[in-house]
């Protein structure tokens, strides 16, 4: 959804300078709320297990959506989202679930799986969100009528997603099996570690036929000391300046393409935007499913995240010179078109030009995010030293992205609001947040080339347990 045209309809900015800096509000405080909770729903996990996690935040979700549809404030909106904050825990479980059912022949197309969801439900909810907001003014003969519509013009969206969250709830509940697994350990095993571990959880379950009693312990889980080793710190920092300039350009491009030609944007509506947003999504299903995991098997998981990062650096820095192509099409003195376009062509030239390039960088962009957020999710799992942590180390990840996700749209939104009240000239004009935003990238870049390739090894790999002959 379109926070900036949602703010707009708040009446909360003082001016339409301003809406880009509430909209980055809006859209920081739910990784605020995020980040307070995200260790605590991973640790759980590697506790009572992955499914009841699972379904909390399920549920977390469909309410606070919900919530967030019937916004009429900019402060009910800001409360709805810290809502969906606080209980979002999914993310960094789900990552653990598809290392735990996985193994080597198939663990980097289950993650490119892990990427596809969420490049399908990025693109699908901004478009949702675009196509669907305000439906009483967008489709009058549809759903003029519907009173409910015109009171929380932006409820339909969220109802049409959240249709998807009541399916994966209902999944979750009846279908959805356990993936943690309890290492299975005799009564003199427990006797034994019961001294050493007092704190070790166990469960019991007796059998008639033998008699033997069998305990499911949890493994020992290791210090974060321990686990925070130089190369897990190297692709943490990696991490999070990548998901700094990505969650900059994330939150730039709706805005950019809001704001009007005059102050270096599309002049784009909400409908043009969420289209624009769907297109991209073609090439994500592709790589996702296909191309990555071939890439990643001749190259290695290292190689794929370097070369997205060479990919999205020339596209933020092409993407703002589309304002000039949109603004070339409209002569400012006469509002004619500077080039007419031909009896037999629907559009103007300048138009699909501008369309055109527009879908190619998106599609590129899309390409270079692939290929970096799924290459990092694989790395992150490679570095767990056992299966019992993945956990901690999924949920170390998401925090340092959900960092990004908080100071990325609050900078992004400060340097636009900034540029286009000043008239300097490049690089500090509309284009500055671009620039801003490749500058990263290509810092994390550098820092990358400083990771062993040792991470495209899956660390958990070797996690087996042990036999219980040997410690009866």
């Amino acid at each position: 959804m379109n926070h900036s045209l949602m703010v707009a309809d708040f009446n909360v900015a003082k001016s339409p300078k301003d809406i880009a800096s509430y909209a980055s509000i809006l859209v920081a405080v739910f990784p605020i709320c995020q980040i307070m909770t995200i260790m605590y729903w991973s640790r759980l996990s590697d506790c009572i297990g992955r499914r009841p996690v699972l379904i909390i935040g399920l549920f977390g979700y469909l309410v606070s959506s919900l919530m967030f549809g019937i916004s009429r404030s900019f402060y009910w909106a800001l409360f709805a989202r810290c809502i969906n904050g606080l209980l979002a825990g999914n993310v960094a479980v789900i990552k653990s679930v598809f290392a735990e059912i996985s193994d080597d022949t198939n663990r980097p197309r289950m993650m490119s799986l892990l990427s596809l969801m969420w490049n399908v439900g990025s693109v699908s909810g901004a478009a949702i969100g675009g196509i669907f907001a305000d439906p009483a003014s967008q489709y009058p003969r549809i759903f003029g009528h519907i009173e409910i519509f015109g009171v929380f013009p932006y409820l339909l969206p969220c109802l049409v997603g959240s249709s998807v969250t009541v399916f994966g709830l209902v999944m979750s509940i009846f279908k959805m099996e356990e993936a943690l697994e309890r290492k299975p350990a005799s009564r003199t095993m427990e006797s034994r570690t019961s001294h050493t571990f007092p704190a070790l959880s166990t469960s019991t379950l007796s059998t008639n036929s033998t008699d033997m009693v069998v305990e499911h312990a949890q493994p020992v889980q290791r210090s974060m000391r321990e686990l925070l080793t130089p190369t897990v710190v190297r692709v943490m920092a990696t991490n999070v300046v990548m998901g700094l300039g990505v969650a900059m350009s994330d939150q730039a491009y709706p805005v950019f393409a809001a704001s009007d030609l005059s102050d270096g944007g599309l002049g784009f509506a909400a409908r043009g935007i969420g289209v624009s947003l769907a297109i991209s999504g073609v090439a994500g299903m592709y790589l996702q499913l296909s191309a990555y995991p071939k890439l990643e098997r001749k190259y290695g998981a290292l190689d794929c995240y370097q070369h997205g990062q060479m990919i999205l650096i020339p596209v933020y820095l092409a993407i703002p010179l589309l304002s000039l192509l949109a603004s070339s099409k409209v002569s400012i003195d006469t509002n004619t078109p500077v080039l007419p376009s031909p009896s037999w062509m629907p559009f103007a030239l300048h138009t699909c030009a501008l369309w055109l390039l527009l879908v190619i960088l998106l599609l590129a962009r899309t390409t270079g995010t692939v290929l970096v957020f799924t290459s990092i999710n694989l790395l992150t799992v490679n570095l767990a030293p056992s299966k019992s942590e993945l956990g901690f180390m999924n949920g170390t990840q998401q925090i340092a992205l959900i960092s990004t996700r908080i100071i990325g749209p609050i900078i992004a939104g400060a340097i636009w609001t900034w540029s286009i009240k000043h008239s300097f000239p490049y690089p500090f004009n509309s284009h500055m947040v671009w620039v801003v935003c490749a500058a990263f990238i290509a810092v994390s870049l550098y820092m990358s080339h400083k990771i062993p390739e040792s991470v495209n090894t899956f660390a958990a790999g070797n996690d087996k347990y042990e036999s219980d002959d040997d410690d009866v």
